[in-house]
């Protein structure tokens, strides 16, 4: 956090009455675009690099560069080896142009310093797409020169890291470099000592091959994320953002807490399109935070509620950040499986918060913002559900429309379907042409008036299109994220080059404002491009210096040695190497973005989640363990002390940054515990579930979200006693985690004899789950080791060792009433990584299976929710209670206060 940004977060120069807009740009700018903006002809050419990165990365995501090989027969389609040099290029070039070297430096002129060193870092980095046919000819044999590009690029990289991001990326980068080098080091403990590497080998692994940092992380961000960070840049430009605050405010600002409960809804939708948690929070809070001091917050609950609200957008799909498109290659699953997964709990969090808030408001007694048009409950819910029913049915209706053309006129779908898209889009046009366009309000006014939310509705029903249009091609239509980013980003350069000569149109303006409402399209269509390619920059220097650690991590096996570690800490204890894992990933997050963060973490610690779990006998699904990660890596936005976003709430609610980031964190409690759910209840992630299924999960998972934010906030229908909210907590987590009283009461697995292995394996369904109990000497102390592994088992039409050995890598030899393994001949399959470090050569002392353990039929989980319910009842009957005297209470001394004035009065 800089000096200045310090500044405007305790109250700094701008006084009292809030941060300036410069001030709070210049806020955003430092974390996400670049707090340089040079003028003259230098600041032109940076425009127009930044504006050729955009144009580039559209270039490669569209058909055009097949089109143009077919009819040129020129090689203009280009490989991810040619890509991601060229993206890192640009973001190197930018990196050094946009951010300053030190907080003193110059901001409106860039030193020819700088401008040679984004021409060598741009220069080391285009080395690869210049010459990656020779290299890929000399595998593993560098050349003085690769090596000299590889070692200026990779000190130029991390210098671009430190600049756009902060010291700390490039600090944890540096140190495992030094690992590399220097891993044989005597003063290192001999655990995780190894060879060392030689500088030739070094830099082949980290900047020659895709081993290192031009690996899956920087091709994620070259591939899909640039197209969504400029998906999201076009649509705020279109004026996308205003339309959602206004929205929310209107939807639900006359409620009590009314403003909070807009910015989460407001913050949610911003979420959609943003991967930026302080651009999310100032974007939103400059508006919702002022407001909510308004009815009754505190400037530290007030920009508390735009925190927890802000970072939760990372967590809602599609954006999610970039982590979204990493786990694609990580975990290896489609984008729209990754967004299934992460759909359910994102949408309970921000329930929660919202119910949390509510609460809040309970327990201050707070007003509501007076409304225009206040409709009684049961015509508002009439009303509510009208406009819910008319939006499936049309759903319904656009989806047979579209299936219809395309089955009926296959050979000219395609037009058919762009000129009714395009039709809609100029109704919609017109609609919004009828009122006058949406104009920023100033939260500090005397008197502000709630929007009518049908009036909003129609001023940007258009900027639904682009997002419609990326749903229907994500999910419908399963093209992959890029393209489907790809025709949403069309989409929405069409509406802001013609939104604003359209309603111009409509409005029969004379022709000259044509021209100048078309001139003003062409101008936000520029900026909102450059803006994109500038939002780029840090997660483009995060993604290649990542792909460092990434590096080191595979030429090193620190990794190994890192679950080892993991494990001998939580003795084999799941719920410890989860909190382990969430702490790391907290304490890296403080000063590391959540995308460079969820890599680092991913890395080390997502694998050994699977394995260490597998190896105690649970199956954690790989996207749970990633989600998991993710999860704790957007928290470290929140936590003190250096929770970036909870700065930026404080600089614009002028409260205390860190009691702020307290009390965000404390809000973000939901957060923290969903992903220790769904860990051990993947239910929650959608996984095997069907919709009637889907459907009973969430409606389960939000009743105990709500409990558990009644008990957090120590609130229900009354203020809470203690047994009450141990209560509350204890009905969350049995609504949450069903399954463990049933274990307490009849254990999940029954326990057989080693040598029943073979029946025990073929009496198991496909996909169903088995356990081993083995038994073995450790390699380095031949102490004996007792593992119980979980695994699933493949097609039930093979042989028992067969199948085993497909699922886990083990082969086994009966002797008697002894199972004996053989070493796992792989040592990358689930059994090899578990048992790799136990001895299979002691003829004295087998490594042995020494019992199989079956699923066992247990009575329905349901019936926990019995006890939940009896819990429940009781805290609800006691509250009732309190509530009905308390209220009783109320108007007896209303009753009393009104006599005296009467007495008085007479």
């Amino acid at each position: 956090m800089t000096d200045e940004t310090r500044t405007a977060a305790s109250g700094g120069p701008s006084g009292s009455d809030g941060p300036s807009k410069r001030e709070l740009d210049d806020l955003v700018a430092k974390a996400d675009t670049g707090a340089r903006n040079p003028r003259g002809p230098i600041g032109l050419a940076v425009t127009g690099i930044a504006l050729a990165w955009a144009l580039f990365q559209l270039y490669i995501a569209s058909p055009l560069p097949f089109l143009a090989s077919q009819l040129t027969g020129l090689p203009l389609v280009l490989n991810d080896a040619q890509i991601r040099p060229i993206h890192l290029g640009f973001a190197l070039f930018l990196a050094y142009c946009a951010y300053p070297a030190f907080s003193r430096s110059p901001r409106d002129r860039i030193p020819i310093l700088d401008l040679v060193l984004a021409a060598a870092a741009t220069y080391c980095a285009l080395y690869i797409f210049i010459f990656y046919r020779e290299i890929s000819a000399r595998p593993g044999l560098p050349t003085t020169a690769d090596l000299a590009a590889a070692g200026a690029g990779l000190v130029l990289l991390l210098e671009a890291t430190r600049r756009a991001l902060g010291p700390p990326l490039a600090i944890v980068a540096i140190v495992f470099l030094l690992y590399v080098f220097f891993g044989s080091a005597a003063f290192l403990p001999d655990v995780i000592q190894w060879g060392g590497a030689s500088f030739s080998r070094a830099m082949d692994q980290m900047w020659l091959t895709s081993g290192g940092v031009f690996g899956v992380a920087l091709g994620v961000s070259a591939s899909f994320v640039f197209l969504f960070v400029l998906f999201g840049s076009l649509l705020d430009k279109a004026g996308a953002g205003n339309f959602f605050i206004k929205l929310a405010f209107a939807l639900l600002g006359h409620l009590r807490g009314g403003p909070a409960k807009a910015a989460v809804l407001s913050s949610m939708m911003t979420g959609l399109i943003s991967g930026s948690s302080i651009a999310n929070v100032v974007t939103t809070g400059t508006f919702t935070i002022p407001l909510m001091k308004r009815v009754g917050f505190s400037a530290e609950k007030a920009g508390s509620v735009e925190v927890a609200s802000s970072v939760n957008g990372q967590i809602m799909p599609p954006v999610m950040g970039a982590a979204a498109f990493l786990m694609v290659e990580y975990v290896g699953i489609p984008y729209t499986e990754v967004i299934t997964h992460a759909f359910l709990p994102a949408v309970i969090s921000y329930i929660a918060l919202l119910y949390l808030v509510h609460l809040e408001a309970l327990k201050n007694a707070m007003p509501a913002l007076p409304k225009r048009v206040v409709h009684p409950l049961p015509t508002a819910l009439l009303r509510a559900g009208i406009t819910i029913a008319s939006i499936v049915i049309l759903a319904g209706l656009v989806y047979v429309s579209i299936r219809g053309v395309q089955a009926i006129l296959p050979s000219v779908s395609t037009p058919v379907l762009l000129a009714l898209v395009a039709a809609i889009y100029v109704g919609l046009i017109w609609l919004a042409s009828k009122g006058p366009d949406l104009e920023i309000d100033d939260p500090d006014a005397p008197v502000l008036e709630l929007p009518i939310a049908t009036e909003v509705l129609k001023t940007g029903l258009h900027y639904i299109l682009p997002i419609v249009v990326l749903v229907w091609f994500l999910m419908i239509e399963q093209r992959s994220p890029g393209l489907s980013a790809f025709y949403a980003v069309v989409l929405l350069v069409v509406i802001l080059l013609t939104q604003k000569p359209l309603k111009a149109l409509f409005r029969r303006v004379r022709g000259a404002q044509v021209g100048a409402a078309f001139r003003e399209g062409v101008a936000d269509l520029t900026q909102g491009l450059i803006l994109g390619s500038r939002n780029m920059i840090g997660i483009a220097c995060a993604t290649a210096t990542a792909g460092i650690i990434v590096g080191a991590v595979t030429l090193t096996g620190i990794g190994q040695v890192m679950a080892e570690f993991v494990e001998f800490l939580s003795g084999g204890n799941i719920l410890l190497i989860l909190v382990f894992t969430a702490l790391i990933s907290l304490v890296l997050g403080m000063g590391l973005p959540t995308t460079a963060n969820y890599i680092v973490v991913a890395t080390l610690m997502a694998p050994v989640i699977v394995e260490l779990g597998q190896a105690n006998g649970i199956i954690i699904p790989l996207i749970a363990a990633h989600l998991f990660v993710f999860y704790f890596g957007i928290m470290a936005d929140v936590t003190p002390p250096v929770g970036l976003a909870s700065f930026a709430a404080a600089a614009v609610s002028r409260g205390d940054p860190l009691k702020t980031g307290f009390t965000a964190f404390f809000y973000s409690l939901r957060t923290v515990l969903l992903p220790f759910i769904f860990v051990f209840n993947t239910n929650l992630l959608l996984i095997d579930v069907g919709w009637v299924q889907g459907i009973w999960v969430f409606l389960k998972a939000t009743a105990a979200m709500l409990v558990f934010a009644a008990a957090t906030q120590a609130f229900f229908l009354v203020r809470n006693r203690i047994w009450e909210t141990v209560a509350l907590l204890l009905v969350a987590f049995l609504l949450l985690r069903p399954g463990f009283l049933i274990d307490q009461i009849v254990p999940p697995y029954e326990p057989l004899p080693a040598a029943q292995v073979e029946d025990a394996i073929a009496g198991t369904p496909e996909g169903g789950i088995i356990r081993i109990g083995v038994s073995g000497p450790r390699f380095s102390d031949l102490e004996v080791e007792q593992r119980t592994l979980a695994f699933t088992l493949p097609d039930a039409a093979l042989d028992p060792a067969t199948r085993l050995e497909q699922a886990t890598g083990l082969v086994y030899v009966i002797e008697g009433e002894r199972v004996l393994l053989e070493e796992p001949f792989d040592p990358r399959s689930p059994g090899g990584r578990t048992l790799g470090h136990l001895d299979f050569y002691d003829p004295d002392n087998p490594v042995v299976i020494t019992a199989v353990e079956v699923p066992v039929e247990q009575p329905a989980r349901a019936w926990s929710y019995l006890p939940a319910a009896l819990l429940f009842g009781l805290v609800w009957l006691a509250q009732s209670r309190r509530a009905r005297r308390q209220e009783a209470d109320r108007r007896g001394r209303e009753t009393t206060v009104a006599a005296g004035s009467e007495g008085a009065r007479a």
